[in-house]
């Protein structure tokens, strides 16, 4: 699963950043490494060097399943890895859910197939 960041110009892009992003998605995302080709995150700040929203961090997740159309979900907080945990723990339900429902219909299928 690759990792593509992205940061609007008010956060300073560093390897700094990019450890602490990485640190915050990946467990929550690894266990869907195989089926998720990249992981898109975006970063901004939503008032700018105002300071004066304690949710000013904004992170946008986008998944790329391979095979489907890719998910996006958001989380906000007072700072980049608080707001990267948090859009990830919602990924992750949000991948757990798609996937599921994925994995249970197939299920169906083979069962119907195994009574014939």
């Amino acid at each position: 699963m690759k990792i593509q960041l992205n940061s609007d110009s008010s956060i300073e892009g560093s390897d700094t950043l990019a450890q602490t992003v990485e640190t915050a998605i990946h467990p929550a995302l690894d266990r869907y490494g195989e089926r998720i080709t990249r992981v898109e995150v975006h970063l901004s700040d939503e008032d700018g060097n105002e300071g004066h929203d304690p949710e000013g961090t904004r992170c946008l997740l986008e998944a790329r399943p391979a095979g489907m159309d890719p998910v996006v979900v958001t989380g906000s907080a007072d700072t980049v890895e608080r707001a990267c945990h948090d859009a990830a723990q919602k990924m992750q339900r949000l991948l757990e859910s798609k996937f599921g429902r994925i994995d249970s219909h197939d299920a169906d299928a083979t069962i119907r197939q195994d009574r014939h």
